[in-house]
């Protein structure tokens, strides 16, 4: 049965913030609306800030996102070029790790995502100086600019076909991604990757990045072992030992790298895993029995939230000297309307529960909890691409009321990389632009192809590639498989 379409208003048809507040009264949910962005100079989003990093122009941040279009042995090509070029123009004082670079071919979540090599400090060096020359042709001041290290973990694809590397057991999601006990990594395999690590943070300082994301968030390996209740041994049972390799990684970096600083972008809280009813739309998929005990920050339930791990986890990062944090939630590959909400799903998802406000605002306000209870640990909130229109409405009163230090944008940098340099000179927001989370993104992605915004940016709506998604899309559309 093809998917019926959402039942939720789309918001590109809110009509102004006094909609947009009423909306979200309706939907019972909590988040502040202005009814004009400030430009700079004046203006929250428009103040500087300063972390062990650096000090980051203004508030906007663009996010980390998985590319699918480096070599075959990770380096970076001209579409890579193209989108951190973007990255550069879009005016942001932050840039959160570009995009994944995966520590170990074996930890590549596609054949075609960037990894360390023996060429990175070249291969990233270039990078940065195409980011840094974006920002200089655009005017813009020079941003503070991160790179994401990652093992992917039980999502592991270095070559196209799953090839998980799992933390322990889990009742569902061994299943979805053909995992057996041979996934499984052991204690000495999880201490060869702290080397890892610390080499591609070596590169990255060389490079001239200015700090390194050690990513433990979206289901990937250093945040899978946070849910590691079951696994024996010094990375798993309670958070001390679940939390050991996370630790290790960023004391290890501090001590190799001191001159780059480190950054944690972090799965806050994460719920049951969560797939297609017979209508398209998502269901709980959890295994029978109370409680789900694989939640990082959850409780137990379908979707609630317990946050008491997840401060003591910031607690930990703070005594470690963590730059700064970046909250978001959840997995793209087990439930995304928590991650990522969206009005269209991925060709391989589902249609969301809820309408997507409720996960924006669900995820925001577990950032403000965590921002004001840890204020000496700046975060940067995420999931805001949903907002499409409003973003800047939101964004600004989230910074001066103290939800988050800087708004982080993802998918929205694909089709409307200079956003927040709109919104900073007080022009309008271009609303063909405007990303409206078709989720070819994904779609295009998990299908082979390159990864950019199809619909939105004319460089890959002229792609052959376009056609073949488009082709992809009827046949879900039609009932067929993604």
């Amino acid at each position: 049965m093809a998917p019926r379409r959402p039942r939720w208003p789309q918001l590109k048809n809110v009509a102004d913030p006094a909609a947009l507040r009423a909306r979200l009264e309706e939907l019972g949910v909590d988040l502040p609306v202005d009814d004009v962005v400030d430009p700079a100079p004046a203006g929250a989003l428009a103040s500087s800030w300063t972390t062990a990093a650096g000090t980051a122009p203004n508030r906007w941040a663009i996010l980390p996102m998985e590319g699918w279009d480096a070599t075959d042995d990770g380096r970076p090509t001209e579409l890579v070029h193209r989108r951190w070029e973007r990255f550069g123009a879009s005016g942001a004082g932050l840039v959160w790790g570009g995009e994944a670079v995966a520590v170990h071919p074996d930890g590549r979540a596609n054949p075609n995502q960037l990894c360390i090599g023996e060429r990175s400090v070249e291969d990233l060096g270039a990078l940065r100086a195409t980011l840094d020359a974006g920002a200089s042709a655009g005017g813009h001041p020079r941003p503070v600019v991160g790179l994401q290290l990652t093992h992917s973990g039980r999502f592991a694809r270095p070559h196209g076909t799953s090839r998980p590397r799992t933390a322990y057991a889990h009742p569902v999601l061994d299943e979805r991604v053909g995992a057996d006990e041979t996934s499984l990594l052991t204690d000495g395999e999880l201490d060869e990757l702290v080397a890892r690590f610390v080499g591609g943070a070596a590169a990255a300082a060389a490079a001239g990045f200015d700090f390194v994301d050690v990513k433990s968030c979206h289901g990937y390996l250093l945040h899978e072992l946070l849910t590691g209740v079951d696994r024996p041994g010094p990375f798993g049972g309670d958070l001390e030992g679940r939390s050991r390799l996370l630790r290790t990684v960023i004391s290890a970096v501090r001590h190799a790298v001191p001159e780059v600083a480190v950054g944690v972008r972090l799965s806050i809280f994460d719920v049951v895993p969560w797939t297609a009813g017979a209508d398209g739309v998502g269901v709980p998929d959890a295994p029978p029995g109370a409680p789900y005990r694989w939640a990082f920050g959850g409780d137990g339930g379908v979707d609630g939230i317990d946050l008491t791990e997840t401060h003591a986890l910031l607690d930990e990062l703070e005594s470690l000297g963590v730059a700064m944090l970046c909250a978001t939630a959840g997995s793209p590959y087990y439930n995304p309307h928590v991650q990522r909400p969206a009005y269209f799903p991925p060709s391989d998802g589902y249609l969301a529960p809820e309408d997507p406000l409720v996960g924006v605002a669900r995820m925001l306000g577990a950032t403000r909890t965590l921002a004001q209870a840890h204020p000496g640990l700046p975060i940067v909130a995420s999931g805001l691409s949903y907002l499409q229109d409003w973003i800047g409405h939101i964004a600004q009163p989230l910074v001066a009321d103290g939800w988050a230090a800087a708004a982080g944008i993802g998918r929205m940098a694909l089709s409307y990389p200079t956003m927040p340099a709109d919104l900073l000179a007080g022009a309008t927001v271009r609303r063909r632009q405007v990303c409206r989370t078709f989720s070819d993104c994904t779609t295009a992605p998990r299908n082979g192809l390159v990864s950019g915004c199809y619909p939105l940016d004319p460089h890959y709506k002229a792609m052959p590639e376009r056609a073949v998604l488009a082709a992809i899309k009827r046949r879900v559309a039609d009932g067929g498989a993604p």
